[in-house]
């Protein structure tokens, strides 16, 4: 049979080789005979990008919580700046503030499946269940990483006054007519998790793998009262504003036009400051209602506080400050100081040190602080560019200079500060630390100024099997611990430009 066939094949490429060849039809591409050029393993084209959680300390502990005692000031006899005391006689004695401290471990997963028959059919292409697992925990890292910038089980975000409603003088195409506007605040979980298009995160139950639910806040404060009516007439915008809120990096806005009732009044516009202006005619369907806010969901009964949420605690001691309203949907932005550096970034380096005797160590902050930060410095009044000049070990010299800023001089201390984009980092905000506490702090007790704790550090859960599926769970037990919040500062409610 073989020779059979092979007989008849070299008959065919014969016939196929002879000019003028009758036997052959229109075999194309388009009849997909052809071989298929699949490259292995699949692209992963998403980022994964977790700068502060890469740079944390990560430290083990047991228990359902971490404790610990810190001695905040050591209290002198007398006055405490005078140390005199009589011959032959003895000192009053010193008196301490200290302060008990805890903070619960929380945990932390994600899950996915596999059936049996698509980890058969991934052979030669990828290994389904290794990748999978590897895109758990790449996931669970982007989530831990937002949680230590902007997890919130502390700071009750209060609902905005009612809004102040006036109009620009011209530039809008705003409808002719009578408004109203109320107004929501959002925490960092709630900006990430809220759009113009899907709505106001407030709440969400989730049904986890095992059949069990359980509600998440979603990091929205309740809604403000009614503004008084605002007429404008065509050719006009229509602006808002309310007083900036602790612990708010953005705002939404809901605008009804005639009514005032909240059944009418639909989501318009986000913002990381705390006012807007409306250029455009509102939308009157399609939208979030504002009654679909119907309490305050800005805090996580299941998270931990992450660097943000730990300085917008009023008793952290850190370093909080937050732009002036302004024009309405203009607001406030950076402001230049004409000797190659920015004033509020200045006024919170000061502040730090008179305070506590720190400096950051490093500013993170979003693509649009970084721009604006750069052209204020760059262009505000200084008498000449940046250029750095580097030596190595072997003393080469390389000279840089460049359009953006990497690195900020703290003008007390003369203590370079890295400054670092971040993707998670909302617009209007500029988050500072110091990952180490000066050597003041002498015996201070505190190798990180911030760590990770971590009861159960990453693991993975491969579930029994109950089903023609692999079920995988990767899971983590920990809390972000700052031993010294104070050595936080934040800027927010900045404006663009």
């Amino acid at each position: 049979m073989a020779n059979i066939i092979d007989d008849t094949l070299n008959l065919i490429k014969a016939a196929h080789a002879q000019q003028g060849d009758n036997i052959s039809k229109s075999i194309t591409t388009a009849n997909n005979l052809v071989a298929y050029d699949l490259q292995a393993p699949a692209k992963n084209l998403y980022p994964v990008q977790t700068p502060i959680r890469n740079t944390l300390p990560r430290t083990g502990g047991i228990g359902t919580a971490t404790n610990w005692r810190t001695v905040r000031n050591i209290i002198g006899s007398g006055f405490d700046g005078m140390g005199w005391v009589p011959e032959g006689q003895r000192s009053g004695r010193m008196s301490y503030l200290t302060q008990s401290l805890s903070a619960s471990y929380k945990t932390m997963g994600e899950e996915d499946q596999a059936t049996y028959e698509a980890i058969s059919a991934g052979r030669g292409f990828e290994d389904i269940r290794a990748r999978m697992t590897m895109r758990l925990l790449q996931k669970l890292m982007l989530k831990e990483e937002a949680a230590i910038i902007g997890g919130n089980t502390s700071v009750s975000l209060t609902a905005p006054a009612s809004p102040t409603l006036s109009v620009g003088a011209s530039g809008g195409t705003v409808v002719a007519d009578n408004y109203y506007v109320w107004c929501v605040a959002l925490t960092y979980e709630g900006y990430r998790n809220s759009s113009v298009a899907s709505g106001v995160a407030t709440s969400q139950t989730i049904t986890g793998a095992d059949g069990l639910t359980y509600t998440l806040s979603g990091g929205s404060s309740a809604a403000s009262a009614i503004s008084l009516v605002q007429a404008v007439t065509l050719g006009q915008t229509l602006r808002a504003s309310v007083p900036a809120i602790n612990g708010a990096v953005a705002y939404a806005w809901y605008v009804s036009k005639t009514n005032n009732t909240p059944g009418t009044a639909y989501l318009q516009s986000i913002t990381t400051i705390n006012s807007v202006e409306f250029t455009a005619p509102v939308v009157t369907t399609g939208t979030q209602l504002v009654t679909a806010v119907t309490g305050n969901n800005s805090t996580n009964t299941l998270a931990f506080d992450g660097l943000l949420y730990q300085a917008f605690n009023p008793t952290s001691g850190a370093y909080i400050q937050s732009q002036a309203t302004g024009t309405a949907g203009t607001g406030t932005p950076l402001t230049a100081s004409g000797r190659g550096s920015i004033d509020e970034i200045d006024d919170m380096l000061v502040t730090m040190w008179n305070n506590n005797q720190l400096s950051p160590t490093v500013i993170y902050c979003n693509a649009q602080e970084i721009k604006n930060i750069s052209n204020k410095v760059l262009s505000g009044g200084t008498n000449a560019p940046l250029v750095r000049y580097n030596l190595n070990n072997e003393q080469s010299m390389a000279i840089g200079a460049s359009p953006f800023i990497d690195t900020y001089f703290n003008p007390i201390t003369k203590q370079p500060l890295k400054v670092e984009v971040h993707p998670n980092v909302p617009p209007g905000t500029i988050l500072a630390w110091a990952d180490n506490l000066p050597a003041q702090y002498q015996s201070s007790e505190v190798p990180n100024v911030a760590e990770i704790r971590a009861r159960q550090d990453y693991y993975q859960i491969d579930w029994p099997v109950t089903s023609r599926q692999q079920q995988v769970g990767v899971y983590a037990e920990e809390v972000l611990v700052v031993y010294a919040p104070f050595a936080i500062g934040v800027i927010n409610n900045i404006a663009n430009g």
